[in-house]
């Protein structure tokens, strides 16, 4: 028997493989986890390169200048991966893939790896949520780029499947939103002034608490440290991380979820808050520190540790 998957089609059949080990009526235990999480990266890879080979065959090949058709005849070559794949459809074909569409890819590319290499630990509930992201993504993709490409033959073949997987998708949004509506009327009502998106799970469900955070959909608890460095604008290491009040580097600035677009500066350890006006950079070293001076902003702001040293080096020149 002679098998016949090309790749659009290909693509679809690991679709649907996805929404059957997330199907919300039959258990998901961590196997159908792994199969949901190995085969939805396959769709992306298949999909993602199947617009790429209808703009050129070159495309696909981890480095296009190498390509050539003799190799690609014989399917002798190392493909490119998705996030060279995302960048080429941007890049070459024009393509919109916004930063939300392609974080997920990405996501969705450290899941694979880590599944592979190290197991993965996220809860059903995450994985759930970030394979509908992805899943909502590749639709789009194959209603835009692909489907109306296909001839009439190759539409027909694959409709009875694209059903199963629109269908699949619907049933993974409803289990979400079935969740997120009991989460608001419960765990987080009330809460909405502490609550973050999770870098997990992609839901508004991380409730921050002392020293770290807890996400009610995916049940993941994160660090100060970990928040850190999921929030903060500045690298690690840098002044403006460091919080006035406990001296810890978890301070970042971001806005909560009933305040959009009110930022503030929040630090993940103490839990100090501060507006944005409220501080200001420390003329001796950069960090943030409670402003000082005149209402126009024109006398210099001295942190602590700063004040000391120059009040103990004027002192020193007297002598």
């Amino acid at each position: 028997m002679q098998v016949d998957f090309p790749p659009v089609r290909n693509g679809i059949d690991y679709l649907v493989s996805v929404v059957e080990h997330l199907d919300a009526d039959t258990h998901t235990g961590p196997r159908e986890i792994k199969y949901a999480v190995l085969h939805l990266q396959a769709a992306a890879e298949v999909l993602l390169k199947s617009r790429l080979l209808r703009e050129h065959w070159s495309l696909v090949f981890s480095d296009p200048a190498r390509a050539t058709s003799e190799k690609f005849s014989a399917s002798d070559f190392n493909s490119c991966g998705t996030d060279a794949a995302v960048e080429r459809l941007r890049n070459i074909c024009g393509l919109d893939i916004n930063r939300k569409d392609a974080a997920a890819l990405k996501d969705l590319g450290k899941d694979r790896n880590a599944l592979q290499h190290y197991g993965l630990t996220h809860s059903a509930e995450a994985v759930e949520s970030r394979a509908g992201a992805v899943l909502d993504f590749l639709l789009r993709f194959l209603d835009a780029e692909l489907l109306p490409l296909l001839d009439a033959p190759e539409r027909e073949s694959i409709e009875e499947d694209m059903l199963r997987v629109r269908s699949g998708l619907n049933t993974i949004e409803a289990f979400v939103n079935e969740r997120m509506n009991r989460l608001r009327g419960n765990e987080l009502k009330g809460t909405t002034d502490s609550v973050l998106p999770c870098s997990v799970c992609g839901q508004w469900a991380l409730a921050v608490i002392p020293n770290g955070a807890h996400c009610h959909f995916c049940v993941t608890t994160m660090s100060a440290e970990d928040l850190a460095l999921a929030f903060q604008e500045f690298e690690p290491g840098h002044p403006a991380n460091e919080c006035p009040q406990c001296h810890a580097s978890t301070l970042a600035c971001f806005a909560f979820m009933d305040g959009p677009g009110e930022e503030m500066h929040y630090c993940f350890t103490c839990q100090a808050r501060y507006s944005l006006e409220e501080l200001a950079s420390c003329g001796g070293c950069g960090c943030l520190w409670p402003h000082e001076g005149d209402d126009d902003g024109t006398a210099q702001t001295l942190c602590g540790d700063c004040r000391r040293r120059i009040e103990d080096e004027e002192l020193a020149s007297r002598w």
